[in-house]
């Protein structure tokens, strides 16, 4: 729904001061002067100044003048206000509203309300600005000039531009695996400690590599002013597995990429892909033709789709969609799927996403309850029931989400087209969606995506908002790089999830006599079958082996922390690549869950930990992404936090002076714990505290784990009265998650 068009060129003009470009995540001091129209503002009257619910911007506070983002407004003719700061005041997606309503006078024209975003004049350090980049960044102004609540928005906005800072971290990017001879890219970038891509790099690098790359200078340079390098025509003529790392002058190794495998032959090769993000069209950030060339030239991925609410998604937007996904397609370099979120209300079934196959498709929508044309509200698909019938004869598949909403998959699915389900976001991570699948008995993979609203997809930092989780990546296993490939990958199940790293790995099931192999789930109906002796992720299996060889080939940037093999609800094992005797002095202190599934699922694990006859040598945080968070050592046995989960984890490994000595106090308003240092061994401690897994976790590690690739194979014994899902979740020393899609094997 609109706002009034009464006459917006008789409401007023605002103007802010300073204009320009500004650093994301920086403090600046903004003057907003709304001069009334010719009507003025009548007693009761109001003005809204609004921002996108995806901003981060420091919330503007009225009482303290020395503090950040302290906000004073005045009119110029003395008339009293009443000013307040609402999250959600406002008609989505311009949400954030500070609303000024006049409480005593009246407003003629040419009167002026100012407001001062971060008012500097009595010691604040001024407003912190979003932490992400904005081509339009607007402090919309919405007039209520006549005292009636409804509100006419100005037909000119003040604007900024919000840019990248100074390098912070270097990042390189490489394919995760390639046959010998074949031709890839290595991919470049700095980023500011927002995570934003930055154009302010001018330096010289040496490259280091762990296997010969034909093509590969020695040396790159960064050109200021732009935002990535890509060195391309490289090659590597033996099979293993690559890394190539930055070095500066000094020797010093500023980032290494991710590995890459190099192979003889493979029928099928590993794509990334964020196939969930939206932009300012619906409730993201800057356009979506700016989406998709991130995605492309800044967070190098293979492929992308755009998943804009479908109450917002107006039938001239549904037609852009379509031509950028059309135009932006390219086999071999960047694959689009044309493509929507399903956003019903949590209790018809919550957030599904369809992805054509074509452009050109109906979208189903879940309402039009911001979409004013109804031209077309009989193809709407109110409830996930519905909008799984409207797409039987559609080439598409679903996966589903939770986001704000959640997926009730219990109250709706349809295997046919909901091969996935998305188990991490930048709101949180969700094991208990394919939980909730296993109860079922369904037959899913598991997807990983980001849904960020920031205008970064494939690189979703959280910023600063309550968004809890850097955005997930899906590596998908494809025949070849097309849309066809990856359509197929994903009707197949043939992926794996992670939390934004770039992983190899291989998870296969060996069979002691031959399984029958389904080519789709057998209870669809029609399915064919072959003979095989092996099977990998996302694969439907049936077989007479009463015990499985299961496979685990895994190589990541980060060493390994653990490996849970699950079947199903069940965890077989906790693998750990070190043993009792490699643990030394560092501890590590893991916070994690949320609430339950809705909205409010943010759990606060502000707090700190105390160490008494003992201190801290060094402390390091994991699952920091957000700077204004503190993170301080206080005293050389203190150290103190504010952080929250969404369902995913965040903590701190701790070095000691002395490995064993001493009493570990942990303080939080949820977990209140003393533990002495000599029982924090390499099995966890846990200390639950109700929610969904909201816990902390504290257990020993190795000073050092060189552990960054592991390969491993267990006897599995499969059970013979439901589905074997056999998959495993990796937990890295970085924090990040890899979850493998499930293989399913039926066993008489």
């Amino acid at each position: 729904m609109s706002h009034s068009t009464y006459l917006p060129e008789r409401m007023g003009t605002a103007v802010v001061e300073p204009d320009g470009r500004f650093e994301a995540g920086s403090f600046q001091s903004f003057t907003v002067t709304y001069t009334a129209g010719y009507f003025g503002i009548d007693d009761t009257g109001s003005i809204k100044v609004v921002h996108r619910f995806a901003s981060d911007m420091g919330r503007p506070q009225f009482d303290n003048p020395q503090a950040a983002n302290y906000t004073t407004v005045e009119a110029t003719n003395g008339a009293v206000l009443h000013v307040e700061y609402d999250m959600k005041r406002n008609i989505r997606p311009w949400d954030k509203t500070l609303y000024i309503k006049v409480v005593r006078g009246f407003l003629r024209e040419g009167d002026q309300i100012i407001i001062r975003f971060g008012d500097t004049r009595q010691g604040s350090p001024g407003i912190r600005l979003q932490t992400f980049c904005e081509h339009t960044f607007e402090f919309r102004v919405l007039v209520d000039a006549i005292a009636t609540y409804n509100y006419v928005e100005l037909p000119e906005q003040p604007v900024i531009v919000i840019v990248p800072g100074s390098p912070d971290l270097y990042k390189a990017v490489i394919p995760t695996q390639q046959r010998q001879g074949q031709k890839f890219k290595l991919r470049l970038k700095a980023e500011d400690r927002w995570g934003n891509p930055s154009d302010q790099c001018d330096r010289e690098f040496s490259l280091r590599t762990t296997l010969p790359v034909q093509g590969l200078p020695e040396t790159v340079a960064f050109t200021r002013g732009k935002l990535s390098l890509t060195v391309d025509g490289l090659s590597v003529a033996e099979t293993g597995d690559l890394t190539i790392s930055l070095v500066d002058d000094g020797g010093l190794t500023v980032c290494t990429s991710n590995p890459m495998r190099i192979v003889a032959n493979a029928d099928l090769l590993p794509y990334w892909g964020d196939l969930h993000g939206q932009s300012e069209e619906t409730i993201g950030t800057n356009s979506a033709r700016d989406f998709y060339e991130f995605a492309r030239d800044k967070a190098f991925l293979d492929v992308c789709v755009h998943q804009g609410n479908d109450f917002q998604i107006t039938s001239e937007f549904w037609v852009h969609l379509n031509e950028l996904s059309e135009e932006f397609t390219e086999d071999d370099r960047f694959i689009v799927f044309p493509g929507y979120e399903w956003s019903g209300n949590t209790g018809l079934g919550g957030d599904r996403n369809v992805l054509y196959m074509e452009e050109g498709r109906q979208i189903h929508r879940s309402s039009h309850a911001l979409v004013d044309d109804l031209s077309d509200v009989d193809t709407d698909a109110t409830s996930a029931a519905d909008l799984f019938k409207a797409l039987k004869d559609e080439d598409c598949t679903v996966f589903a989400h939770i986001g704000g909403r959640y997926a009730d998959i219990k109250i709706a699915h349809d295997q046919r087209l909901e091969r996935s389900v998305e188990v991490h976001s930048a709101w949180g991570t969700f094991e208990w969606l394919i939980e909730d699948a296993f109860e079922q008995g369904y037959r899913v993979g598991i997807v990983s995506n980001s849904d960020g609203h920031k205008g970064r997809p494939g690189a979703s930092h959280p910023g600063a908002t309550k968004f809890g989780s850097y955005g997930g990546l899906t590596c998908l296993l494809a025949p070849e790089f097309t849309r066809v490939g990856f359509m197929q990958a994903l009707r197949k199940r043939h992926h794996y999830g992670t939390t934004g790293s770039r992983v190899i790995l291989d998870v296969r099931v060996v069979f002691d006599q031959p399984a029958e192999l389904y080519s789709d789930d057998p209870y669809l109906g029609d399915v064919t079958s072959s003979r095989v002796d092996e099977a990998m992720m996302g694969d439907i299996l049936r077989c007479e082996d009463a015990t499985v060889t299961f496979k685990i080939d895994l190589h990541g940037a980060s060493p390994v922390e653990r490996i849970d093999i699950r079947n199903g609800l069940k965890t077989v094992e906790v693998y750990r690549p070190y043993q009792e005797a490699d643990l030394g002095r560092r501890i590590r202190v893991l916070w994690e869950g949320s609430e339950y599934r809705g909205r409010g699922r943010e759990t606060i694990w502000d707090g700190h930990a105390e160490i008494t006859g003992n201190t801290f040598q060094q402390l390091n945080p994991v699952n920091r992404y957000n700077p204004d968070k503190r993170f301080e050592q206080t005293a050389p046995g203190r150290v103190e936090w504010e952080a929250l989960t969404t369902g995913g984890f965040g903590g701190f490994d701790a070095v000691l002076e002395d490995p064993q000595a001493g009493i570990l106090k942990i303080n939080t308003s949820l977990v209140k714990e003393e533990i002495p240092i000599n029982d924090i061994g390499r099995d966890e401690l846990v200390f639950a505290n109700g929610g969904i897994d909201r816990r902390i976790r504290v257990f020993r590690l190795p000073d050092e784990n060189l552990h960054t690739a592991v390969t491993l194979e267990r006897r599995i014994k499969l059970a013979n009265d439901r589905d074997n899902a056999l998959y495993v979740r990796i937990t890295h020393e970085d924090g990040h998650f890899v979850w493998s899609s499930p293989i399913y094997i039926i066993n008489e």
